[in-house]
């Protein structure tokens, strides 16, 4: 008497429709193809400054287009997604032990969101935009 295993079908699509915790899961996978995309137009725009002034001029042309616009704000809220979602998975990802005792995961992430704003401020100051 041969017995079949039993085989559990598994869709090969939409299965993270399934749970909440599944789609943000792919929710902030896809965002790295974004901020992929964006990382290409930068080493378009370093190229673009190694031909030359002229042709530099004609990529920041490009780049104020309502398209390029609209492309960068994107960017700019998958990029806010992608880290938020990091951060709040740093105590779990790098759990830092003190003795026998853990540091609390409020305190991993709250210090990841403290050197965010710090740099983020930095940047600010040092582009003029304070």
């Amino acid at each position: 008497m041969s017995r079949k295993p039993y085989l559990r079908e598994v869709p090969k699509f939409r299965w993270f429709f399934r749970h909440p915790r599944y789609l943000r899961y792919m929710a902030r996978e896809v965002t790295c193809i974004f901020i992929g995309a964006y990382t290409v137009l930068v080493l378009v725009g370093i190229m673009r400054v190694a031909e030359g002034p002229a042709a530099y001029a004609a990529f920041l042309q490009a780049l104020q287009t309502p398209a390029s616009i609209a492309f960068h704000v994107l960017v700019l809220g998958f990029s806010a997604y992608h880290s938020i979602t990091w951060f709040n998975l740093t105590p779990r990802a790098l759990p830092i032990q003190i003795g026998e005792r853990f540091v609390p995961d409020g305190v991993i992430a709250g210090a990841h969101y403290a050197a965010w704003l710090v740099l983020t401020l930095a940047v600010l100051i040092l582009a003029g935009a304070f």
